[in-house]
């Protein structure tokens, strides 16, 4: 094993390397400049060329990114907090990207020890020219990234590994898809367009998605104590983490009372807070990073704050 110290990153400074931008750099094909590359290229899977090893993996996460939380909360579930480690970014980046340094709930990488992100991206492939994103799964065996894609990462650590929570029921696997598709699309993504839309109609049909959305996940746990029956399962982990950072973020980009208060919706509220109980997800909720992370790409009275509604949540 290396004794080589791990690196830390500089200090934040927006000054010299502006705010951080996702690059899609063109193709390199006469006429097909427009092309852009996949945000998630990677995307081996564990028992499909990476053997289910204890010890052979490591996570590389920001907890202030709702996918991130959400392969936390399953590394945890599945009860592979000892066996598969997990280093956390700096909730902040400036231009050159995700970062490790010494900070509240963040540190240095042990393991790749990368001062950036990208350093994994670049030890991964030569020249690496497309976005750097959170979860990586990195595998320590070979030195390279398993994969950056959420979806495939969520899956392996679930069903990867013996032992843990059945969150992935192959008999509901159609349902279960579907449910998170419609959370990601209809009340994550529409929430952040109508953060960036003008008040008008765009806004209000982005509001109204949000609305819908949250009445049907609100129908279904009327009946039910989870989303697909008594059991715990990945869409519910999904829908906990977007329940935290619609109150805790997208809520100030929205007019409605409903959206304001998740309290106005109890059994989506009693669902947050039966599920907040539950150690996987309480010890994975960081309000400071999301805090941290909001303020530091919003200018104006969007910036000024983030919700501790959640801090109530018990």
């Amino acid at each position: 094993m290396s004794t080589t110290p791990p690196k830390a990153a500089g200090p934040i400074d927006f000054r010299a390397h502006g705010r951080y931008r996702v690059r899609h750099p063109g193709s390199p094909l006469p006429g097909l400049e427009t092309i852009k590359p996949p945000m998630h290229r990677f995307r081996g899977r564990i028992g499909a060329g990476f053997s289910a090893e204890a010890y052979r993996y490591h996570l590389y996460l920001c907890l202030a990114c709702p996918r991130s939380l959400q392969v936390a909360i399953t590394r945890d579930l599945q009860g592979l907090g000892h066996t598969v480690g997990t280093s956390l970014v700096d909730p902040v980046r400036d231009g050159r990207g995700w970062a490790f340094r010494n900070g509240e709930g963040h540190g240095l990488d042990p393991i790749g020890k990368f001062a950036f992100l990208r350093e994994a991206y670049e030890a991964t492939e030569y020249h690496y020219d497309g976005p750097v994103t959170v979860p990586v799964l990195w595998d320590r065996w070979s030195g390279r990234i398993v994969s950056n894609h959420a979806p495939h990462i969520l899956r392996d650590l679930a069903g990867g590994f013996t032992g843990g929570t059945d969150l992935y029921p192959a008999r509901r696997h159609e349902e279960l898809c579907a449910l998170e598709t419609l959370f990601e699309e209809d009340v994550s993504d529409a929430a952040q367009r109508a953060g960036r839309a003008p008040a008008g109609r765009r806004r209000a049909e982005a509001m109204g998605t949000v609305l819908a959305t949250l009445a049907v996940a609100e129908r279904r746990l009327a009946a039910r104590p989870f989303l697909l029956g008594e059991a715990l399962t990945a869409a519910d982990v999904h829908l906990w983490a977007t329940l935290v950072h619609l109150d805790a973020v997208h809520k100030r980009h929205l007019d409605a009372e409903d959206v304001h208060r998740l309290a106005a919706h109890p059994h989506l509220w009693a669902f947050a807070r039966r599920l907040n109980a539950i150690p996987a997800f309480r010890d994975n909720l960081r309000l400071d990073h999301i805090a941290r992370n909001h303020r530091s790409h919003c200018r104006g009275p969007a910036a000024s704050g983030v919700s501790i509604a959640l801090n109530d949540w018990s």
